[in-house]
């Protein structure tokens, strides 16, 4: 028994190390042959200290822990007390399906939240829904932020960039109706369909959204935000200490990163090719970079991130099972 026990501990390792190299082969292939250049050159012509990717890691890993806990704090409300860790570890992979399947993330973590602590998953997909819009809510106001703090150089580089915005007023407004549109879809198939059990799944949907308004303890629930948002700030101002050209940046220019940073990681999936571009042009059109150190460190921030995820989305899967295996 107990070899047999060891062959197959053994062969979860290597499943799991094996799915590990997958991923990085997955996500090197997605890369163009410009993209894979550009890499070399952040690595063999710009001089990187890479030590700094231990604190990025610790920083990355906080920033998912703080959300962890605060998404905890979502679900309390809705009589859903899972353990912290199982909590931590459903984001943690969520982010790792994410590069894989963009936006499937939060669908695999309310499964394997709702595997693990046996717990109505309809209700946490509503949490996570509620979640994401107070996020949305506070890039908003992150970047009327640093709008007001640098609104010289931020006009200058919305001049400069305004002939290549895609997204008109037409589309916003579009966007809006569309979105109407589906919630008012949504609130007729509840009403004619309440007492089925599609009407019980969309009912636990809507507390789970609801569920930020019932919290009583507002005031842990915005320092877990804030310290999520602050771990962000810290990863680009480590980013700019990793290369001499960008290490005189700090706070206040990573405000900017952040900001254009996260539409380029909208923009494609994981932010693959479009997360360096932001933020080269971020670098390069409001504080002077020179374009190819400004590259550099685009590419060498992205990597820094998803290597992160992959790390500790891989360890995530390992350690689940064998957390969870007595219950």
């Amino acid at each position: 028994m107990r070899i047999k026990k060891t062959l197959t501990t053994l062969l979860q390792y290597g499943f799991f190390f094996g799915l590990a190299a997958a991923l990085l082969y997955w996500q090197y292939g997605k890369l163009t042959e410009e993209d894979k250049a550009q890499i070399a050159v952040a690595f063999t012509q710009v001089n990187v200290r890479l030590w700094l990717a231990i604190p990025v890691v610790l920083v990355g890993f906080l920033s998912h822990y703080f959300r962890a806990l605060r998404w905890k704090l979502l679900l309390k409300p809705l009589q859903l007390t899972p353990r912290t860790f199982n909590i931590t570890l459903a984001v943690l992979i969520g982010y790792l399906v994410n590069l894989l399947l963009p936006r499937m993330g939060e669908v695999a973590r309310c499964s394997i939240l709702a595997k693990y602590e046996n717990e109505p998953v309809d209700k946490i997909v509503g949490t996570i829904v509620a979640e994401r819009s107070f996020d949305m809510i506070c890039l908003m106001i992150i970047t009327l932020i640093t709008y007001l703090v640098q609104m010289e150089v931020a006009n200058n580089y919305i001049a400069s960039q305004s002939a290549q915005l895609h997204l008109s007023g037409k589309a916003i407004i579009g966007l809006v109706v569309v979105l109407v549109v589906l919630a008012g879809l949504v609130v007729f198939v509840y009403r004619r369909s309440r007492s089925t059990k599609l009407g019980a799944i969309i009912k636990g949907l809507g507390e789970g959204i609801v569920s930020i308004f019932k919290m009583k303890n507002w005031g842990l629930f915005l320092l877990y935000t804030a310290l999520i948002w602050f771990c962000y700030l810290s990863l680009i101002v480590i980013g700019y200490k990793a290369i001499v050209a960008t290490e005189h940046l700090g706070w206040t220019e990573a405000l900017s990163v952040l900001v254009f940073g996260s539409v380029g990681m909208i923009a494609t999936p994981g932010g693959i090719g479009a997360y360096p571009i932001a933020v080269q042009g971020v670098l390069t059109s409001l504080y002077d970079i020179n374009k190819n150190f400004a590259l550099a460190y685009g590419w060498i921030s992205w990597l820094a991130q998803t290597l992160t995820i992959l790390v500790l989305g891989i360890l995530s899967l390992v350690l689940l099972p064998l957390y969870n295996s007595k219950k």
